[in-house]
């Protein structure tokens, strides 16, 4: 589905250690973990690499799918695989920079257009989950994939949530990750706003994402099943929130209903029914 009026998402700028640093020891890729489709679950949205759809343009990089909205200035959303083949010992390149692949003619947000905000440039794939290569590692630096976050939000709950996806990893687990948002105006640091860049940014309300947990394997979508751990949260755009992402679980279904999206849509029918429709409840460290 094509929607006319779609959001933005998550993650952070963060400052945050690739798993390998946390552990104090080196990364070992596990012998059957592989780099898969960062689109294997499916396109949340239906976005088209044509220009036209400005609201819903596809963007499709080696690190991760997107689908980006010219006139907010961020993604709608975000979807990346992760999995201990993404890993490796490459430095933060905190090398922020416009995206000059968007179209000829679109305004291109720039790495100080959140300056002096109260927002963090907000990473949606995370630069610790891509620390295979420094071309990677920088890939998540651009600007088109980041979104204006508070950083409370950015630095203590989405970070606690993206540390926690990295000891799964560690575990010999793959995942399947999408994060978005919708809404309009959020709180940051130096008090609400709606826009920012003089009204080339907005700012989401309400910031979402959804993980699903596999073992390492092959024909991944075809392996969810009812049983499968899939992880929901759905979090204020606020400077005062909880440092505890699992505080901000919900459903799938809800998210869909709030977005308008699709969600995994390459899972069957039958299972999408039943892991949508529940609230995680497993560890959260």
């Amino acid at each position: 589905m094509i929607l006319s009026v779609l959001a933005v998402s998550c993650s952070h700028d963060e400052l945050v250690a690739p798993s390998s640093v946390l552990k104090g020891a080196a990364q070992s890729a596990d012998a059957t973990a592989s780099r898969d489709s960062n689109l294997a679950l499916g396109n949340p949205s239906g976005a088209v690499a044509d220009p036209y759809y400005y609201w819903n343009y596809l963007v499709v990089k080696p690190q991760y799918t997107m689908s980006y909205h010219r006139d907010r200035g961020t993604p709608n959303w975000v979807s990346w695989h992760l999995s201990s083949a993404w890993l490796g010992s490459t430095p933060r390149q905190d090398n922020f920079a416009a995206d000059n692949t968007l179209p000829t003619g679109w305004y291109r947000v720039q790495a100080t257009s959140y300056s002096g905000s109260g927002f963090d440039r907000g990473h949606q794939c995370p630069s610790a989950d891509r620390t295979g290569s420094v071309a990677d590692n920088s890939a998540t630096f651009l600007m088109s994939n980041m979104v204006p976050q508070a950083p409370r939000n950015n630095q203590q709950t989405w970070a606690g949530l993206e540390n926690y996806c990295r000891t799964l990893v560690d575990a010999g687990n793959e995942l399947y990750l999408i994060c978005g948002s919708y809404g309009k105006g959020g709180t940051g640091s130096a008090g609400p706003l709606s826009t920012l860049d003089n009204g080339h940014v907005t700012v989401p309300n309400r910031l979402w994402k959804v993980i699903v947990v596999l073992p390492n394997g092959t024909d991944d979508a075809s392996r969810v099943t009812t049983s499968t751990r899939v992880i929901a949260i759905n979090t204020p755009n606020d400077n005062s929130l909880l440092t505890t992402w699992g505080s901000y679980r919900t459903t799938v279904d809800a998210i869909e209903q709030a977005t308008g999206y699709d969600l995994l849509s390459a899972v069957s029918a039958s299972v999408q029914s039943v892991v949508e429709a529940r609230t995680d409840n497993g560890p959260t460290q």
